[in-house]
């Protein structure tokens, strides 16, 4: 845990600089717009370690897969979104010595993520080697309302000399992927042209033939006047730059403005791109720098309208789950439904920045609720789009008859994970994403999206778990062999819970789904069974089977489901009794150490208890969550989150805080020592669901939105808001009363507190209970 931030309701705030914690500073201090993001780099030349990181929604690279040895079933690569040209650059010198502030004395630093509005801003003092300091303040913003707008202010002031600055503002194409397997380079100049205030750079990317344009535009006002100096330009391969320098007098103050358009082949044809690049860039600097900042900070107004929480009490978990809300927003806005999200977003390069189970099982929840009805359906159309590959894969590992298992790994659709134990065995991601279907059809109850697009998909999933499992004479029961569930602490073992849960489930489910279309609409049905050569008798007849038939291991005595089968041969040690100087395990102990331990790395039965909690009482809840709580050492940041969600479920409202706070600031405190590659951007969806969900009690249930709230001792208040069907609804909560205000949308009906109530349009209800344990 590295706690060097300081805490404030807002703001992200870093006092102070140490090259130790410059790395971290970069994932956290990351801003984005859901089109493109960038890493907390520095403009100005730094020389000291640093993860360089600009970050274009879609755009990515096919990385030779590297391993040991090859696997029947591999992937061929590893996709990489790419680090991108760089176009912050803006290097100064002073009398031709650089600021670099690897090298410089750093005496006053300060950075601060603005979180409302949507800015970052540093300022500093610093001394260069000859004795000359100089006193900087610099803001910039990705453009939320312009997403191919990236602007720069930077304003420097000479303390104690007066001499010459140069300035220089670059587009840097010469760029490499740290996480790179062969070192190779990704990008190859399709033009480059520089003239006056503005430049053009246009790279190619090898392989995928991706096309990004970034032009740059460069201003200068001397003290609070718009200057014109004499602008040299430079360009080469892979690189543009102008360049002006001035005299400068003592405490005189320059001000740079750069704005920058970044346009990709995503959006706009190759050979417009970078005549586009320019109409974007003009437009913009006609518009000018304060105005795009005015628009821009409007439409973060409008993003917490809709997904602010407020707690009152308790600055450090208001900062916690705000960083979280602010970095969703700005990873995913739902604009593209060829986009998803990928666990580090725009932070780093970890994961190869692609798309994972996490999609549906934790990021669908927060838009579900935040956000309009087509960022959800996007999100699942991403997966229906992809399933002739979920289908094509399964192929390739040997499956037939249309059934599909989609990747662990994507962003085209296709697998690009290499290690065995996922890339073959965590198949319960084909479960999540049938579970996803099913979310989103309670929060919309859109029932349209099943003849469009749901029944394929879960009949390609359904099919797949049909000839996954097989049948046991010895239990005579069907069983799933050779899986690794959520808890990647255990490979390669049999009849995992949580997966054989989600399997029958999803059989069950798409069943329901079948009895709905065939119902609603029978000629709609028998076109979706020729196009997908749905054998309905003998295909319901096995699912059926394996529905009544299917397998879960248990600890009957304890009446426990078991995380998988041969769990309780491992010695049963409680996390509690481990050297604090051991944690994480991930990083002290050897693999085949974590394999032989009960330790779990994150929620595996808990999860699925979780999602089907309407199956079990409150005892059976409670027993389960002693059992597992207990031997979680929560080392994934997908974790806590539904510990915490449970253990506010049982009215263990202490613990439920204890995981809260972990989830939310787990970044921000860098609890697993990890932060510098990257944020978690999934598991913050999981913080506000900790939230929501733990101590707001949000379930639907029978078509309603169902709400039992509780507050943490330390809190006095707090208030969130919901999105459900055509409702936007405001829950406040303190120790008194819950209070539910019905701010747009006609009269509904929802359980609080397992009380129906009528809320009118533009009303509110007040409810005198509120559990603190």
């Amino acid at each position: 845990m590295n706690k060097y931030l300081k805490i404030d309701p807002w703001c992200i705030i870093e006092e102070g600089f140490d090259s130790k914690n410059n790395c971290a500073s970069e994932s956290i201090f990351s801003i984005g717009n859901g089109h493109f993001g960038q890493r907390a780099n520095f403009e100005e030349k730094y020389s000291g370690k640093s993860l360089q990181g600009t970050y274009i929604a879609g755009v990515y690279y096919p990385d030779k897969t590297k391993v040991g040895w090859w696997k029947n079933g591999y992937p061929e690569y590893f996709a990489k979104i790419l680090n991108a040209p760089n176009w912050i650059g803006i290097d100064f010198q002073i009398d031709g010595e650089s600021i670099d502030l690897a090298k410089c004395e750093v005496i006053n630093f300060k950075r601060i993520l603005n979180m409302k509005e949507g800015f970052l801003q540093r300022e500093y003092t610093c001394e260069l080697s000859s004795g000359k300091k100089i006193k900087a303040n610099v803001v910039r913003f990705l453009s939320l309302a312009n997403p191919e707008i990236g602007a720069i202010k930077y304003s420097i002031v000479p303390m104690n000399f007066s001499g010459k600055i140069l300035v220089k503002s670059y587009i840097d194409g010469a760029v490499k992927n740290a996480d790179a397997n062969y070192n190779e380079f990704f990008w190859d100049q399709v033009s480059a042209d520089v003239s006056d205030q503005k430049g053009f750079l246009v790279s190619r990317t090898r392989k995928t033939g991706f096309d990004v344009c970034m032009g740059m535009y460069l201003s200068a006002s001397f003290n609070g006047k718009e200057s014109s100096p004499v602008y040299e330009n430079t360009s080469s391969t892979n690189y543009i730059e102008t360049s002006f320098s001035l005299n400068v007098l003592k405490a005189d103050d320059l001000t740079i403005t750069k704005i920058a358009s970044v346009l990709s082949s995503m959006h706009n044809p190759k050979d417009e791109i970078r005549h586009n690049a320019e109409v974007v860039l003009n437009k913009a600097i006609n518009f000018g720098f304060e105005n795009l900042l005015v628009e821009h900070k409007r439409a973060w107004k409008e993003k917490w309208a809709h997904s602010d929480i407020v707690i009152e009490g308790d600055d450090e978990a208001q900062q916690g789950i705000r960083f979280n809300i602010f970095q969703l927003n700005q990873t995913y806005t739902g604009s593209d439904e060829r986009l998803n999200i990928g666990p580090k977003g725009f932070t780093g390069e970890k994961y190869g920045g692609s798309t994972y189970w996490d999609t549906e099982a934790y990021c669908l929840p927060f838009f579900l609720c935040t956000a309009p009805q087509i960022v959800s359906k996007n999100l699942l159309i991403y997966r229906y789009k992809h399933l002739q590959k979920a289908i094509d894969n399964a192929q390739k590992l040997g499956f037939s008859n249309g059934a599909a298992l989609y990747p662990m790994v994507t962003i085209n659709g296709e697998e690009c994970h290499n290690e065995w134990e996922i890339t073959f065995e965590e198949i319960h991601r084909n479960g999540a994403i049938a579970y996803a279907i099913s979310n989103y059809i309670k929060h919309f109850d859109d029932k349209d999206y099943l003849f469009e697009y749901g029944f394929e998909v879960l009949l390609g999933i359904s099919r797949f778990w049909a000839q996954r499992v097989n049948f046991s004479q010895e239990k005579n029961k069907y069983v799933i062999l050779g899986v690794t569930g959520p808890n990647e602490y255990e490979n390669n073992v049999n009849n995992n819970w949580y997966t054989n849960t989600l399997a029958a489930w999803t059989l069950s489910y798409t069943l329901e789904v079948i009895g709905y279309i065939k119902k609603k609409n029978p000629a709609h049905y028998s076109e979706l069974v020729l196009k997908t050569s749905f054998d309905e008798v003998s295909e319901i007849k096995k699912w059926k089977e394996i529905i009544e038939k299917m397998y879960y291991p248990m600890l009957e005595k304890e009446g426990i489901f078991l995380q998988q089968d041969g769990y309780m041969d491992k010695e049963q040690i409680p996390a509690s009794q481990l050297d604090p100087a051991q944690r994480p395990i991930n990083q002290h102990w050897s693999w085949d150490r974590i394999l032989r331990s009960c330790f779990i790395k994150q929620a595996d039965v808990l999860q699925g208890i979780y999602l089907f909690e309407d199956k079990y009482d409150t005892q059976t809840i409670r027993k389960h969550f002693e059992f597992y709580e207990s031997r979680t050492v929560h080392e994934s940041s997908l974790s806590s989150c539904v510990h915490a969600i449970i253990a506010a479920r049982i009215g263990n409202i202490e613990k439920a805080y204890e995981l809260y706070l972990h989830t939310s600031r787990l970044d921000l405190d860098d609890y697993n020592n990890e932060v510098d590659a990257g944020l978690h951007i999934t598991s913050m969806a999981g913080s506000w669901m900790s939230l929501i969900e733990g101590f707001g009690g949000k379930r639907v249930k029978d078509n309603k939105l169902v709400l039992n709230p509780r507050i943490p001792e330390k809190w006095k208040s707090y208030s969130f808001k919901i999105n459900f069907r055509n409702n936007l609804i405001k829950v406040e909560v303190n120790e008194y009363y819950t209070e539910i205000e019905n701010l747009s949308g006609p009269e509904f009906e929802l359980m609080i507190y397992g009380t129906n109530q009528v809320i009118g349009a533009k009303s509110k209800i007040k409810m005198n209970k509120t559990i603190r344990t």
